[in-house]
């Protein structure tokens, strides 16, 4: 069975992920809450409703930032 790969960078920290996998399935994968968190996808912030509809490639870039309530 010969499985492909694509290489992604997630906050500077390298990660490899199937290949044609969503952006959403990679995030899950990564224990990120997706209600939660901003998503910038190769210097383009994204929305929520378009994770499922990205497909992750060789070479993406990624910056994810959390969001965090409190007082």
């Amino acid at each position: 069975m010969n499985l492909q790969y694509n290489t992604v960078t997630v906050n500077g920290e390298v990660f490899n992920c199937r290949h044609q996998m969503s952006l959403h399935d990679f995030l899950i994968y990564l224990k990120f809450d997706t209600r939660t968190i901003i998503v910038e996808y190769n210097q383009e912030i994204i929305s929520l409703t378009n994770f499922h509809q990205i497909v992750l490639n060789n070479g993406d870039k990624l910056e994810v930032v959390t969001i965090v309530g409190g007082g």
